[in-house]
C-alpha cells in the first residue's frame, strides 16, 4: 500500500493505522474499483479471458449483495459499474473470437 499523499510505500504500522482510521466503506469501495479494473483487463485481452472475468464479476456481485446499503453513499455507483462490466462481458461472449 502507498501513502496517497506522496506515493511513498507505507510501513506495516502506517498501513495498519490507515486501515483503522479509514471508513470500511471507503476501503471496500477502493477494492470494488480494483476488481472492476481486473475484470476489464481480462475482458480486453486477446482473446478475452472469460473465465477469469466471470470469477471477478461474480465476486463483485456477491460483495455488493452481502454489503447492500451498508456500503454507504456510493453503493449505486458500484452497482452501475458492475452492470457496465457485465454488459461488456455479455458482448465478449457473443463475439465469435471469444
Amino acid at each position: 500500500m502507498t501513502d496517497q499523499a506522496n506515493g511513498n510505500p507505507l510501513n506495516e504500522s502506517e498501513e495498519i493505522e490507515y486501515l483503522r482510521s479509514t471508513p470500511v466503506e471507503t476501503v471496500l469501495g477502493n477494492h470494488f474499483f480494483v476488481l472492476l479494473q481486473l475484470a476489464a483487463l481480462h475482458l480486453a485481452s486477446t482473446p478475452p479471458n472469460l473465465p477469469a472475468a466471470q470469477l471477478v464479476i461474480d465476486t463483485i456481485a456477491a460483495m455488493l449483495q452481502a454489503g447492500g446499503e451498508r456500503l454507504g453513499e456510493h453503493v449505486d455507483l458500484y452497482r452501475n459499474a458492475l452492470a457496465e462490466i457485465q454488459q461488456v462481458y455479455v458482448r465478449a461472449t457473443s463475439t465469435p473470437n471469444a
